[in-house]
């Protein structure tokens, strides 16, 4: 890495040690996650780009913050299972919590989507926006550098797996092995109960044939004499999943790779072009997007498509959502949200791919994956009509420092983030290229 390139590593660094020491844990709509706000309003003021401040409600516990909630259904109806046995018409009630409890996870907390919120407590998050234009003012496409602000609830299963970090398949097992057993204890007394309902009530209630023949079956009756015990083995299940986030806020995570990397990298590439105006893009508008709330469910992400679809930041605009960067030997772009459904733009992919052979990066997932759990931030976009791929270098099998408080700086190398620098301002020289040779108007051909 050259000089000039090193003074923005140092200070990107710099910033992601600023947020994980001494702001600290960041969940979604807190204190601290404004105060990390202020710090990047004020670092975008010192290199005379105004920020602009765009607020939104945000639900934390209405998604993935919320899935302990899951655990105790799965304990309630786990302890209705036994009540049942003696009074058959308390399935009703952990079928319609079941059916309640299930839609909600797979709405709120696979998808995404925003239809609990309301039923929830409600807080205030925020976009920071800034933005370098062209000498002359004048534009004709966008690059949207964006990396969220806020931190992950703390996971314990995850964090015990760094115990045993240098024996991976105990650390998988400490990890996905609760989780997994956790899940499968609590979708499975969910459904059962949601089975014994419709028996009962379709058998004893409506006196319906097929359920009548259902309840003189051998395996309904083996199941009657499984959930003698069963309940007792799912309990246990549903505390692991209870356990899973740790409530108390100080607690959570520090958010060094995750994302102060990507908050930071997408502020020192537009400082780089601030201060180095003849670098800039041709007719290209630089805009530093800082999104709130992403760990919840991608909240700023959509605040911010919602917020501008019918101006031009959703017009010819590309989007490098950056999204940890410290795992060296796991440089890759993340090109699908696969739960989410949604595959990012193809032409970026290809951008980084060539950026990674260029800069001789060998990364063992091959430079490309698909997020396998959860979502990023380049769905929103991507839904939005702007071309955007998630840019990350992170392992990503679940490990102890994924989403917990061990997620430190001193884990990771200065380098790594430098280098993370030089991949985004390759890209950034690609989309150039490709606008002029489509006439700037590349996103529309």
């Amino acid at each position: 890495m050259n000089e000039e390139y090193k003074k923005y590593q140092d200070e990107a660094f710099e910033i992601v040690t600023h947020a994980a020491n001494e702001i600290g844990p960041r969940l979604p709509g807190t204190a601290n996650e404004r105060k990390f706000h202020d710090y990047m309003a004020e670092k975008l003021k010192s290199i005379g780009v105004k920020p602009v401040r765009e607020e939104f409600a945000v639900a934390p516990r209405a998604g993935i913050g919320g899935l302990p909630y899951a655990g105790y259904v799965g304990l309630i109806v786990s302890a209705g299972a036994l009540i049942a046995r003696q009074i058959t018409s308390v399935w009703y009630l952990t079928a319609a919590l079941s059916v309640l409890m299930l839609f909600w996870l797979v709405a709120s907390c696979f998808l995404y989507r925003t239809w609990f919120d309301i039923f929830f407590k409600q807080k205030i998050s925020q976009n920071t926006l800034g933005e370098v234009l062209p000498e002359d003012g004048e534009y004709d496409y966008t690059i949207i550098l964006s990396g969220h602000t806020d931190t992950s609830w703390n996971w314990r299963h995850s964090e015990k797996g760094y115990w045993k970090k240098d024996n991976p398949i105990a650390a998988l097992v400490a990890t996905y092995g609760k989780v997994g057993f956790g899940a499968v204890c609590v979708i499975g007394m969910c459904l059962i109960s949601i089975f014994m309902a419709l028996i009962y009530f379709f058998g004893g209630e409506l006196h319906s044939m097929w359920a009548l023949k259902v309840a003189n079956t051998q395996f309904f009756n083996f199941l009657n004499r499984v959930l003698i015990v069963l309940p007792f083995i799912t309990a246990i299940g549903s505390l692991f999943i209870i356990a899973w986030n740790d409530p108390d806020e100080e607690n959570a995570s520090r958010g060094a790779m995750d994302n102060a990397t990507g908050i930071a990298l997408s502020y020192v590439v537009t400082k780089y072009f601030k201060e180095n105006p003849d670098k800039m893009p041709k007719r290209c508008r630089i805009v530093d997007c800082n999104c709130g709330s992403e760990e919840v469910g991608l909240r700023g992400s959509m605040a911010f498509a919602k917020e501008h679809k019918n101006d031009d930041l959703t017009k010819n605009a590309w989007n490098i959502n950056i999204d940890s960067v410290a795992d060296k030997e796991y440089f890759e772009v993340v090109i699908k949200d696969d739960w989410q459904m949604c595959r990012f733009d193809k032409d970026l992919e290809k951008m980084f791919k060539d950026t990674f052979a260029e800069l001789e990066i060998v990364s063992k997932t091959g430079g490309c994956i698909h997020n396998p759990v959860g979502g990023c931030d380049s769905t929103p976009m991507t839904r939005a009509g702007i071309k955007s791929v998630t840019f990350a270098a992170q392992n990503p099998m679940l490990t102890y420092y994924y989403h917990t408080f061990r997620d430190t700086p001193d884990r990771f190398e200065p380098e790594t983030v430098g280098l993370g620098f030089e991949v985004v301002l390759g890209v950034i020289d690609k989309i150039a290229k490709f606008q002029e040779e489509n006439g700037f108007n590349g996103v529309n051909n």
